[in-house]
């Protein structure tokens, strides 16, 4: 794989294609630890993949988890460190011919806006042909208290495609919004769809309004006003990425969901929720993350293994609710998990 200075932001990398992209997506209750597991998971694939991590969570904390300053298009960061028999260890050395990579980006609301803007526009355009008024002016006002509900999904939808499709990652590790967000976010390819096709007819029956008018006043001379398609294939190839969207998210082959929770009953109650809901929608899930187990309380300390007996109960509930997927525990550590050291921790623990 090319190797490119640290820093380097995507938009000018030469492509060098992968075979194959898998997209794992971590999600779950607001708090239990996602963006900690996406940032271990991405450290953890580093080491021999060149990996992707990406947050469509509208509150980002994974520059803060992974100690680096991240921007909205994707950027190489530092090597990760690795870890052999417990003891963290150096990089690679800069001379080193690693074979993995670490890449990291989080999704602003401006390019959630800039997505969304362009479908408006290009309907506008139409709209316009066929003397139907909406002026740039009152396209700005749509956005003018922010992007609309659900651009973050559709931000994250459409750029889930781009990102794979560009090859230049073997691993994209997502850290997915609370559990509402994410569940639209699956849901969007066909709620989208649908709304997309009202769309397309409308825009087919305002261009023939349109072109009818033109041909009535100027004849002949209708033929040399010019008439760009290029909204309406913005359109279509919008589409496009959406159902190739879907197809990614329910292919078992190339995409992973895993569930984050922590031993408490409302994180598993809603957990059951969006098993049951990702399943319906057909987006494989193979296992659970328990986080913030109490492994080893200290001696001497009765609320300390009172504790632990509650996460032990709470373990056994999981397992219960959960029969058909593998349960993964995850240490409680001492502060917050923030930077690379603590990460390789839990990187330890997670699957590969």
């Amino acid at each position: 794989m090319t190797r490119f200075p640290q820093g380097t932001p995507f938009t000018v990398v030469a492509v060098v294609r992968a075979a194959v992209t898998d997209c794992i997506f971590y999600g779950g209750k607001g708090g239990v630890g996602k963006t900690t597991c996406a940032a271990a998971t991405a450290l953890k694939f580093a080491a021999d993949r060149e990996t992707l991590v990406v947050s469509t969570d509208p509150a980002h904390s994974l520059a803060d988890s992974l100690e680096a300053d991240i921007g909205s298009e994707p950027t190489e960061l530092a090597a990760p460190v690795v870890r052999e028999r417990g003891d963290a260890v150096p990089a690679p050395a800069a001379d080193a011919d690693p074979t993995g990579g670490l890449w990291a980006v989080e999704i602003d609301p401006e390019t959630q806006r800039e997505r969304y803007e362009k479908l408006a526009r290009a309907l506008a355009t139409d709209l316009r042909r066929a003397g139907i008024s909406l002026s740039d002016a009152e396209v700005e006002r749509l956005f003018a208290t922010g992007a609309p509900a659900g651009s973050d999904e559709i931000a994250a939808l459409d750029l889930l495609v781009e990102y794979v499709d560009a090859g230049e990652w073997d691993t994209i590790v997502f850290d997915t919004a609370p559990t509402g967000h994410t569940l639209r976010l699956f849901d969007m390819p066909e709620v989208m769809g649908l709304a997309l096709e009202t769309a397309r007819s409308l825009r087919g029956q305002a261009k023939r309004i349109g072109n009818a008018a033109r041909t009535a006043v100027l004849g002949p001379m209708s033929m040399m006003t010019g008439n760009s398609d290029d909204e309406d294939e913005s359109l279509e190839a919008f589409q496009a990425r959406l159902e190739r969207a879907r197809d990614l998210l329910v292919d078992p082959s190339r995409t992973e969901f895993r569930v984050v929770l922590t031993p408490e009953s409302m994180a598993i109650s809603e957990s059951e929720r969006l098993v049951d809901r990702l399943r319906e929608a057909g987006v494989p899930v193979e296992r659970l993350l328990v986080n913030r187990i109490l492994e080893d309380p200290h001696e001497g300390c009765p609320r300390c293994r009172s504790r632990r007996e509650r996460h032990e109960a709470r373990l056994a509930e999981v397992r219960s609710t959960f029969p058909d997927l593998e349960v993964v525990t995850l240490p409680e550590l001492e502060g917050e998990v923030g930077g690379r050291e603590s990460l390789a921790v839990i990187a330890e623990r997670l699957p590969a």
